[in-house]
C-alpha cells in the first residue's frame, strides 16, 4: 500500500477525525473508501461528449444556426 499526504484545514481535519471516532472507524479508513468509490466512477465529461457525438449521427443542421426562439419552438 502506498502513502499519500494530503493537506487541509487543521479544523476540517480535526472535524473528520472526529466524525470517523463517531463511526468507530479511522479517517484512513474513511479516506480509502471514499477514493475506491471515486476511482470507480466514471468520467462525467468523457461520458457527456460521447453522448454529443451520439446524437451528431441523427441530429444534422447542416450549419444553420437557429435563435433560442427556434430551438425552444414545440
Amino acid at each position: 500500500m502506498k502513502n499519500i499526504t494530503l493537506s487541509a484545514e487543521a479544523s476540517l481535519i480535526e472535524a473528520a477525525r472526529s466524525q470517523a471516532r463517531a463511526r468507530q472507524t479511522t479517517l484512513n479508513e474513511q479516506f480509502r473508501i471514499w477514493l475506491a468509490s471515486y476511482a470507480a466512477q466514471p468520467p462525467v465529461v468523457e461520458d457527456a461528449l460521447a453522448e454529443v457525438d451520439r446524437m451528431r449521427t441523427y441530429a444534422r443542421t447542416k450549419g444553420q444556426r437557429f435563435t433560442r426562439d427556434e430551438m425552444n419552438e414545440r
